[in-house]
């Protein structure tokens, strides 16, 4: 039987912790050729942000049948009746469980207003665009797929959600934006862009540092340049930038994203000094590690050993919804004293 009472609640890491938890989900995950270490990243949640973490791998269903599993003590056959939890696993959890962080919606907070949320079919786009419309906001969400875009509208009936398909490097497509959101623009959430594949400058290609700053660096200057004549006319705006950890380290990634956002920072600080005066206030937030469709390459090994050996001291990964919170405080009128900064929302890795 479990030695404590497990439930959707319980940390994926009280579940580990736990002879009977850890027996039923190392038995699950062997299924897949997988361990517990793959937990790693997400062990302080509880274990019922699976379900919407795997975007459909992990069913409710699936849910419900490991916590009747947990308190029938149904362990799988010759399944170990001690935890054996990865070593960086059981490092991960705390001590004392912490406080789940729980989303406060703002009732009417961007009520009459129109946004602009780029990448918004995914990822912190995807919680920022839905924060926005579940707040009273008219949202332009854009993002290059159509599908992405199609679940993102079916996930918020009676919203006022504008879906559509653009490419922010183009400036047909930048002209489209602008022209959907009409002729007010309260808010410009640049969150779309790439990673690059962690090569250092000696190994960097043509390529991927040009893919790498046309997204992070044009498309986010060719929004901003697009909105500001509107914001002008209106008497202001905000606009919030998705800087990085690279931004304010070297350590994060390959030279190509570090130096893409060091200039988000740059476009950042000269936009807001500029506009200031004018109404317009801009800001950027510095994720952390972020639970989204993003994934790190190595396509060096120098830079495979630099940057992992840099990430031994990395926070636990949040899901969107957390960089949501800071983009949104940014973009709303709770933050009308702040213009230009850099907020780190990393959890505390940038003071590491």
């Amino acid at each position: 039987m479990a030695t404590t009472t497990l439930t959707a609640d319980t940390s994926i890491a009280g579940w580990l912790a736990d002879p009977t938890g850890n027996a039923i989900l190392t038995d699950m995950l062997a299924d897949s050729g997988q361990t517990p270490a793959v937990f790693k990243p997400v062990s302080r949640l509880a274990i019922k942000r699976l379900v919407k973490l795997s975007r459909g791998a992990f069913t409710q269903e699936m849910l419900d049948d490991l916590v009747r599993r947990a308190a029938a003590g149904d362990v799988p056959a010759g399944a170990p009746i001690t935890p054996v939890v990865d070593d960086e696993v059981e490092a991960s959890a705390p001590a004392v469980p912490l406080r789940e962080w729980l989303e406060r919606i703002d009732q009417g907070r961007f009520t009459g207003q129109t946004l602009i949320v780029t990448g918004a079919g995914s990822g912190i786009g995807r919680a920022t665009a839905s924060r926005v419309a579940r707040e009273g906001g008219r949202v332009i969400a854009v993002d290059v797929s159509q599908e992405r875009l199609d679940e993102f509208v079916a996930e918020h009936p009676g919203a006022d959600v504008v879906a559509l398909v653009a490419d922010i490097t183009d400036d047909a497509g930048v002209a489209r934006i602008v022209e959907a959101a009409g002729d007010t623009i309260d808010g410009l959430a640049n969150i779309a862009g790439i990673m690059d594949d962690m090569t250092p400058i000696g190994e960097v290609t043509d390529a991927v540092w040009q893919r790498v700053f046309r997204v992070n660096v044009d498309g986010t200057m060719k929004l901003i340049r697009a909105v500001v004549p509107t914001m002008l006319a209106q008497g202001g705006g905000s606009i919030v930038n998705t800087a990085s950890e690279a931004a304010l380290r070297g350590s994060a990634a390959g030279v190509a994203y570090t130096a893409s956002k060091h200039a988000v920072v740059g476009i950042t600080k000269s936009s807001a000094f500029m506009y200031g005066p004018s109404g317009i206030r801009v800001n950027a937030v510095a994720p952390g590690p972020t639970i989204t469709n993003i994934e790190a390459t190595f396509a060096s090994p120098l830079g495979a050993e630099r940057v992992r050996g840099a990430m031994a001291i990395l926070p636990d990964a949040v899901e969107a919804d957390a960089l949501a919170a800071s983009i949104t405080f940014l973009l709303s009128n709770d933050g009308v004293n702040v213009n230009g900064v850099v907020l780190a929302s990393d959890g505390g890795w940038s003071v590491a």
